[in-house]
């Protein structure tokens, strides 16, 4: 094979595997930009699923906190009714004692 035909192969296949290398960069240069774009993507969607959970979760404390708020006004308004109850009951007896230890105070006093 003469010379010249050499070099134009050997320029040729230089050539070619410019190409090969120019290619396979542009593709993985793509797959980096696919990946990022994915990769983006499920940050996204995980952030997303984060602020719904996050909702969820405060809903869920906010019910339990408005539970446990109408429990324990029932409970006091329960212990104020027993207090109010015993206290009514109690009156005529607080009114007897009251009135013999004035009655007592008045006659010391004479």
């Amino acid at each position: 094979m003469p010379r010249p035909e050499v070099l134009e192969r050997i320029k040729t296949a230089e050539g070619e595997a410019d190409d090969i290398i120019a290619e396979a960069e542009a593709d993985r240069e793509e797959r980096i930009a696919e990946a990022r774009e994915r990769a983006e993507d499920i940050r996204g969607n995980a952030e997303e699923e984060a602020r719904e959970l996050e909702t969820e979760k405060l809903e869920d404390a906010r019910e339990g906190i408005e539970t446990e708020r109408e429990r324990i006004l029932e409970d006091g308004e329960e212990a104020r009714e027993r207090l109010r109850s015993r206290a009514e009951d109690r009156v005529d007896d607080v009114v007897d004692f009251v009135l013999e230890r004035f009655t007592e105070e008045v006659h010391a006093q004479t």
